[in-house]
C-alpha cells in the first residue's frame, strides 16, 4: 500500500524522537534532524580534550621533528589542525611542517585533506570510501617495511590496524591528538538511557564508536546495561555513521544501519527511510492509521497523542481488529494502578486526539477493538466472524 504522506506535508520524521549522543558537531546533526519534523534529546555521551599541553603529544611530536617519518596518516581534520596549534605552542610548528612536509601524507577523508592543504602540505592520496581499511590495505599494497609512518590517532578504535603495519615490518608513531573523556554533566545521558530502555525514543544516532562505549559504560554503572541493550536490539533503532562507529554495538549483537557515505547528512537521510519503514500501518473504518513514535499520522496528518494514548494504540495494533480486554489495556498504561476506568477515560482522550471515534470500537463488558476495514483482501488484518464476536 503506498502510504498517503508521500503526497502531504508531513515531513519524514515528524512523530519520531530520536536521541543524539554526539558531542562534536551535534548542532548541525540536530537541526537536520529538527528540519526533517524529528524531535530530539541531546545526550552528549563524551568531551573531547585536546592535548595541547600533554606529554604524549609532546613526545610523538619531538620523536618526528628529530627522525621525520615517511608517512604520515592524517586521520581528522579538528586532529590535525589541533597537532599544528599544539606543536606552534612549543615553539616547533615549522620543524614540525618540515618534518611532514617531506613525506607521503595519506588523508582519510575530504575534511582532513582540506586541513592538510591549508597547511601548505599535499597529500599523495585519500580513499573515496574514507575508510581506514582501504587506508591499510593501500599501505600494505605499497610495501611498508622499514617505513617510519606517523599515525595520527582520532580516538576511534582502529583495529588490528597498528598491529598489522608493525607486523609488516613498519615502525608506527601513534599521534594521541585529542582524548575522548566522560561528560561532566552525566544528567542528559542517564536521561537518554531511561528514554531509550522505556523506548520513549524511537532511534539513536552514535557518530563515534567511544560514544556507544561510554553510553554502555554508564548504563552499566547504573545497572542498566542488559535492558539498554534489550531495546537497542529490538524496538530502538541505531543509526551510526560509518562502520568503525558500529563495531563496538554490533560486537554486542546490536542491529545498526548507516548510511553508504559516512557523513550527516546521509546519516539523517537514512533515518528519514528507515523510521517511517518500521511505522506500523492499518486500514482502519476507511482510513490509514499509522503508528510512529509519540504520534499517529491518520490519512497522512500528524495527530499528536498523550503517551498513554499512544501505549493504548500500540496495544490495540498488535492485534488489529481483535478484542483486546481492558485488563490488558490496562496493563499497557504507564503507572495507572488497577483501576480499569483509566482505561476508559485514556481511549476517550485517544479518540479526541485521532479526531475519528469510530478507529476504536467498544465491544461491551468485554474491551476495545480497532475497527480494521474488513475489505483487505483477507491476510492478516482480515476481520472474521470470530474477531467480531
Amino acid at each position: 500500500m503506498r502510504r498517503q504522506q508521500d503526497h502531504s506535508g508531513l515531513r519524514p520524521l515528524e512523530g519520531f524522537t530520536v536521541g543524539v549522543t554526539a558531542a562534536r558537531r551535534a548542532e548541525e546533526l540536530i537541526a537536520l534532524l529538527r528540519r526533517r519534523g524529528a524531535e530530539v534529546q541531546h545526550a552528549p555521551a563524551l568531551r573531547i580534550v585536546p592535548l595541547a599541553d600533554d606529554e604524549e603529544l609532546m613526545a610523538a611530536t619531538r620523536h618526528l621533528t628529530a627522525r621525520p617519518p615517511d608517512v604520515v596518516v592524517a586521520t581528522t581534520a579538528i586532529g590535525f589542525r589541533g597537532w599544528l596549534a599544539a606543536a606552534d605552542g612549543w615553539g616547533t610548528g615549522e620543524a614540525l611542517l618540515q618534518a611532514l612536509g617531506g613525506a607521503r601524507v595519506l588523508a582519510r577523508g575530504p575534511k582532513v585533506r582540506g586541513a592538510v592543504r591549508a597547511a601548505g602540505l599535499t597529500e599523495e592520496w585519500s580513499p573515496a570510501s574514507e575508510s581506514m581499511a582501504e587506508v591499510l590495505q593501500r599501505l600494505l599494497d605499497d610495501g611498508v617495511e622499514g617505513l617510519r609512518i606517523a599515525l595520527q590517532l582520532h580516538g576511534e578504535p582502529l583495529p588490528g590496524f597498528i598491529e598489522t603495519l608493525r607486523a609488516a615490518g613498519a615502525e608506527v608513531v601513534e599521534v594521541p591528538v585529542y582524548r575522548w573523556m566522560p561528560p561532566e554533566d552525566l544528567g542528559p545521558v542517564d536521561r537518554l538511557i531511561d528514554a531509550a530502555v522505556s523506548r520513549s525514543v524511537d532511534a539513536v544516532t552514535f557518530t563515534s564508536a567511544p560514544a556507544a562505549v561510554s553510553l554502555l559504560a554508564r548504563a552499566g554503572e547504573r545497572g542498566a546495561r542488559e535492558d539498554l541493550l534489550a531495546a537497542l536490539r529490538g524496538e530502538v533503532l541505531v543509526a551510526c555513521v560509518g562502520p568503525v562507529t558500529a563495531l563496538p554495538l554490533q560486537s554486542l549483537g546490536v542491529p545498526t544501519c548507516r548510511p553508504g557515505r559516512f557523513r550527516l547528512g546521509p546519516l539523517v537521510q537514512t533515518l528519514c527511510e528507515e523510521l517511517p519503514a518500521r511505522a506500523p500501518s492499518l486500514p482502519v473504518a476507511g482510513h490509514v492509521l499509522e503508528l510512529r513514535g509519540h504520534a499517529a499520522v491518520l490519512d497522512g496528518v500528524l495527530r499528536p497523542v498523550p503517551p498513554a494514548g499512544m501505549a493504548l494504540l500500540r496495544a490495540l495494533a498488535r492485534r488489529p481488529g481483535w478484542v483486546v480486554p481492558r485488563a490488558e489495556l490496562l496493563s499497557a498504561l504507564p503507572g495507572t494502578g488497577r483501576d480499569e476506568h483509566a482505561v476508559e477515560t485514556a481511549v476517550a482522550r485517544l479518540r479526541s486526539a485521532l479526531g475519528r471515534p469510530r478507529l476504536i470500537q467498544t465491544v461491551v463488558k468485554r474491551g476495545y477493538r480497532l475497527a480494521l476495514d474488513p475489505a483487505t483482501g483477507g491476510g492478516k488484518y482480515a476481520v472474521t466472524e470470530e474477531h467480531r464476536r
